[in-house]
């Protein structure tokens, strides 16, 4: 940890964190008993003001740890006025991330009114518009839509003081620094601003360090180094390009005749995500798949199918490696493997 010094002790429980009563009733709805160990240490931070990065395994609960200090982040500010932009400000490098960030928001956020919407390309600007237009709390936003609104004059930062960058190591691997860059000018100096990763490396370290005080907080959960979940079990089959699809049906009547036994497929193209989805279908197995090119409103059915368990099979590009949270995913499927180690650990982090 970076910044022990000025570091408030843990909350270890719910209860023991002066949370609001609104607050407190959502965390009883929600069934959660106590803190994770990056949030318990995330919330004291967070609520104090201070800088904070973030590092902890994927579903590990990093995003309430910055949603729940947001929400009264908000409402200890004065009321929003016409035309004001949004106090609080979430970019994250998928639509999928964002929309789920925005349930987490619409579900603590509800009892206090404090309001949110989600901001990425893909969908009709009309919708999303209105909702800043009308005034927002809370706008979680995918970088490229918001420099889009920014730059068309449709939204203004004015009022952002609390900034968080979610999967911030995922944003810069996808090419996004320029664009973080240009959003971070047109914020308030006196801003709080929080990095939330899985990684930390020396992209991500510089970033802090160009917009992070001087004395921010650095917490990590686990190790530095990227490593596997333990928990999970894993096989590797070496073989031919010529040889996965007979491989991969045969691994599916292994262990697809459980029809409650979710499935994530992985590939590295689109066309593959297409072409293997109809193989699939072919062979009598109830596959969709999700991809760039998808429409978003196929993108979130398909995913609403497979959470609700309407399907059992997800065929899946890299969109759904990161923050997709879906229980009881039992078996995730390399077909391709992954360029590096690190979206790897990601991919099979899914059923963690």
């Amino acid at each position: 940890m970076k910044g022990e010094e000025m570091c408030p002790n843990p909350i270890m429980r719910f209860e023991d964190g002066n949370f609001p009563d609104y607050v407190m009733k959502e965390v009883v709805r929600a069934g959660f008993t106590s803190p994770t160990a990056i949030q318990s240490q995330g919330f004291s931070i967070a609520l104090t003001g201070q800088d904070l990065v973030g590092i902890a395994q994927t579903g590990s609960g990093k995003t309430l740890g910055y949603t729940l200090p947001a929400i009264i982040h908000c409402n200890n500010q004065p009321y929003l006025e016409r035309g004001d932009g949004p106090i609080v400000l979430v970019l994250a490098p998928t639509r999928e991330l964002a929309q789920q960030i925005q349930e987490v928001a619409e579900q603590f956020g509800k009892s206090s009114r404090v309001k949110n919407t989600c901001v990425f390309g893909g969908a009709p600007k009309g919708p999303q518009l209105r909702d800043l237009e009308n005034g927002v709390e809370i706008c979680i936003a995918t970088p490229g839509r918001l420099i889009d609104f920014l730059e068309a004059g449709k939204v203004n930062l004015r009022r952002t003081t609390y900034m968080v960058l979610d999967e911030a190591d995922r944003m810069l691997d996808m090419g996004f620094e320029p664009q973080i860059r240009k959003i971070f000018e047109q914020i308030r100096p006196d801003r709080q601003v929080q990095m939330w990763s899985a990684t930390w490396p020396k992209e991500v370290q510089q970033l802090a360090r160009d917009f992070l005080h001087h004395s921010y907080i650095h917490i990590n959960i686990g190790s530095q180094d990227l490593s596997a979940n333990h928990n999970i079990l894993q096989i590797v089959d070496v073989c031919e390009e010529w040889q996965k699809e007979s491989k991969l049906a045969r691994l599916l009547e292994e262990i697809g005749s459980d029809n409650s036994s979710k499935i994530l497929v992985f590939v590295e193209t689109k066309r593959k995500a297409d072409e293997l989805t109809r193989l699939m279908r072919k062979d009598g197995w109830p596959a969709m798949c999700i991809h760039g090119d998808k429409q978003q409103k196929e993108r979130d059915w398909v995913l609403g199918e497979f959470k609700q368990g309407g399907t059992t099979i997800l065929v899946a590009t890299d969109v759904a490696a990161r923050g997709l949270d879906v229980d009881d995913v039992k078996f995730v499927i390399n077909y391709d493997y992954p360029n590096n180690s690190e979206d790897y650990i990601h991919r099979i982090g899914r059923t963690a």
